[in-house]
């Protein structure tokens, strides 16, 4: 584990101030919301009301609000601090830089967290967006930017639920959260299992239109079998040759392919979504004939897709698109073999953009000012 990278003031050099009454800790997460909700006096009524507020679906309730009977009336400390908790909790993720792609409906987010540190989020086209869910990554997959630099920590739930709350604020009518940005969900099972439930229950977000994308663990599997949430799954599969994915994937689940598809599978059943595979196109890499073939017999009859996903341009990195064309009669390929494919692009490719790259092109230029670090001031 990487040690922590400096941070940036939060911008305009505003720092998030909590309620002086009546708790002194800042939020965290999502149960700090619910405790400081509660020790105001709110019921179950009331923060539903805030929740669904912070989520986009409801204006802030305010005393004029309730002037018609029709609603519960929060308690008088639930009124006068909730410009407070709306502070804090849009804090929680500011808008550091938009970074719009060729496509109109694609937009990267370099966000800043309430600590000054900075993730990726991406407005993604259908009214979706994708979440980041760790600061880095641990997995290090050799074509991921977000990987090179290791885990720095890991997001809280509130933190993961805040940037779906940003895209709603920028994009009301947001449908679908994606936990497929910086980080590996399985790493951070609680948060995101935790994010996933809250979206659910007050965010009118269906649970096919909550989907974690993972590398694969046993772990994931087993809580999901346990939980009450039936959130989608993609599996960032790569390859079938096992030993090829230990090398891609070096720090990533240690499941057999099969076995990986065997669970994804039966998760797909219990769930009745597909599950959609990820299969980053690299050329010489994973883009033979042969293997797409091996892959075509291996979903044979899965309740699954397939979307390509021609890697990012990463600086340093050996591995390269192949044409689009080849990259097309890949997926001719393996609808004939009567398995579902498509051809995506990663959204907002054209400003460089794939998850990592924002931030640390952030990162190099403050370095690259003179290290203003000793002066006190501080990096993403």
């Amino acid at each position: 584990m990487t040690p922590p990278s400096p941070t940036l003031p939060a911008p305009g050099g505003a720092q998030d101030v909590p309620d002086a009454a009546p708790s002194q800790t800042p939020l965290k997460t999502l149960a700090d919301l619910e405790r400081r909700l509660e020790l105001l006096g709110a019921k179950a009524g009331h923060k539903r009301l805030v929740y669904r507020a912070w989520l986009g679906l409801a204006p802030w309730p305010d005393q004029e609000a309730f002037s018609s009977g029709r609603r519960p009336l929060p308690p008088k400390r639930v009124l006068e601090r909730l410009p407070q908790i709306r502070q804090a909790l849009e804090a929680a993720a500011r808008i550091r830089s938009r970074h719009p792609g060729g496509d109109p409906e694609s937009e990267r987010l370099l966000v800043t967290l309430g600590d000054g540190q900075t993730v990726e989020s991406v407005l993604l086209p259908r009214r979706g967006v994708c979440v980041s869910t760790q600061m880095g990554c641990a997995v290090g997959c050799v074509f991921c930017m977000t990987g090179r630099g290791g885990l720095v920590r890991q997001l809280t739930d509130l933190e993961i639920v805040a940037q779906a709350a940003t895209a709603r604020r920028l994009r009301p009518a947001t449908k679908k959260v994606v936990f497929m940005g910086m980080g590996e969900p399985s790493h951070n099972l609680r948060n995101v299992l935790s994010a996933v439930r809250f979206l659910a229950q007050y965010g009118a977000f269906g649970h096919k239109d909550l989907v974690i994308s993972t590398v694969g663990d046993p772990r994931l599997f087993d809580e999901l079998n346990a939980s009450d949430v039936r959130p989608a799954l993609a599996l960032s599969l790569h390859t079938v040759d096992d030993e090829k994915r230990s090398r891609l994937l070096p720090r990533g689940c240690r499941m057999k392919v099969a076995d990986l598809v065997a669970a994804a599978e039966a998760w797909g059943r219990t769930s009745g979504y597909p599950v959609q595979y990820e299969w980053t196109l690299m050329k010489d890499v994973n883009d033979g004939l042969d293997e797409i073939d091996a892959l075509g017999r291996l979903l044979a009859g899965h309740y699954a897709m397939v979307n390509f996903i021609p890697v990012n341009a990463v600086e340093g990195s050996p591995y390269r698109r192949p044409e689009r064309e080849h990259a097309a009669e890949l997926v001719r390929r393996l609808r004939s073999a009567g398995v579902v494919a498509t051809l995506r692009d990663s959204a907002a490719q054209d400003v460089d953009g794939g998850c990592g790259q924002l931030r640390a092109r952030v990162l190099k230029e403050f370095r690259g000012a003179g290290e203003a670090n000793e002066a006190g001031e501080m990096l993403p």
